[in-house]
């Protein structure tokens, strides 16, 4: 497979990758969440009238937050601060699953992280798409340097999700949101094929990897076929999330709110595959172009917590 060979790039503010990452991805994951309710259209989104704000996040952005501000403080992925960060910040009511809950609470009793994640699922670990879904800044945040990117993204899902398909979703899409920031940062492109063969060169055998795979054969389909060949999260695992919302954001890598509508249209874990998608996407179109985040779209997704909302974002765009 190959592998992603770097060009170098002009300096760019890696902080300023990381939290336009966390904009697609938390505008996504809130845009994505509204479609759970009656009455929303799709194709109003599509001619430019999105549902009425504020939209509100959930466990994917409150769990991306923490990674943020993690990278942002310390420059890397401490396994036990980012455990300790998740269980003192989480909010049930932000939609995490059961799973997720019942580990948070016991690391948040004192419980070790490892002993938690790793008796999850009668000791199977999980491979939820929960550590997938909040990694894609990590991998904008590292964009020069693809090996940091995965090692990174491992010690990031592991302390959540010790399964190996669960690990695997999250260096899939740390690895995509990587590419995708460092296209932008030297201006190149590549299709979507090219893309995902990629993101393919830098992961380990198993589901997850065959389900990118089988996306990258179905390159050029249309989303309903995408999404009925490869899943669409309604499963909540990374084998059934992480292949289509990388077939999307390879496939729309240039326009984000196609990218987003896609994986609306695709139905299913509608905010988690937005989220996905959406950092990704993000960190090559970034929020202050034509075809990146919408401004009102911003406007209208619920601001995010005080902890992260504080960190500078002047920064030099590529």
């Amino acid at each position: 497979m190959t592998r992603w060979k770097w060009r170098s790039t002009p300096a760019i503010d890696r902080v300023g990758l990381m939290l336009d990452s966390l904009d697609g991805l938390s505008v996504g994951d809130a845009l994505g969440a509204q479609f759970f309710i009656m009455g929303r259209s799709l194709s109003s989104l599509r001619s430019g009238n999105p549902p009425l704000g504020p939209w509100d996040w959930t466990d994917d952005t409150e769990m991306a937050c923490s990674v943020v501000a993690q990278l942002h403080r310390y420059q890397e992925i401490d396994q036990d601060r980012l455990a300790a960060g998740f269980a003192r910040r989480f909010s049930p009511e932000r939609d995490y699953g059961h799973a997720t809950v019942t580990t948070l609470r016991r690391i948040r009793d004192g419980k070790p992280w490892k002993e938690t994640a790793g008796a999850a699922f009668e000791g199977q670990g999980s491979c939820g798409n929960g550590a997938a879904m909040r990694v894609a800044p990590l991998g904008a945040y590292f964009y020069d340097d693809p090996q940091r990117v995965v090692t990174e993204a491992i010690r990031s899902a592991q302390v959540t999700h010790m399964n190996h398909e669960g690990v695997s979703g999250a260096v899939a899409v740390a690895v995509a949101a990587g590419q995708a920031a460092h296209l932008r940062g030297t201006r190149n492109s590549c299709t979507p094929t090219e893309f995902l063969t990629t993101v393919l060169g830098h992961l380990e055998p198993g589901e997850t990897t065959h389900g990118i795979g089988r996306a990258r054969a179905l390159v050029g389909t249309t989303v309903a076929e995408a999404a009925h060949e490869l899943g669409n999260g309604s499963r909540v695992k990374a084998q059934d999330t992480v292949p289509f919302a990388l077939w999307a954001a390879a496939t729309y890598l240039d326009d984000y709110p196609a990218a987003v509508a896609a994986c609306i249209e695709a139905d299913g874990d509608i905010d988690t595959t937005c989220a996905i998608t959406g950092g990704i996407v993000a960190a090559y179109t970034g929020t202050a172009t034509e075809t990146g985040v919408p401004q009102n779209w911003l406007a209208a997704r619920e601001p995010l917590p005080a902890w992260v909302a504080t960190i500078d974002r002047s920064r030099r765009r590529p």
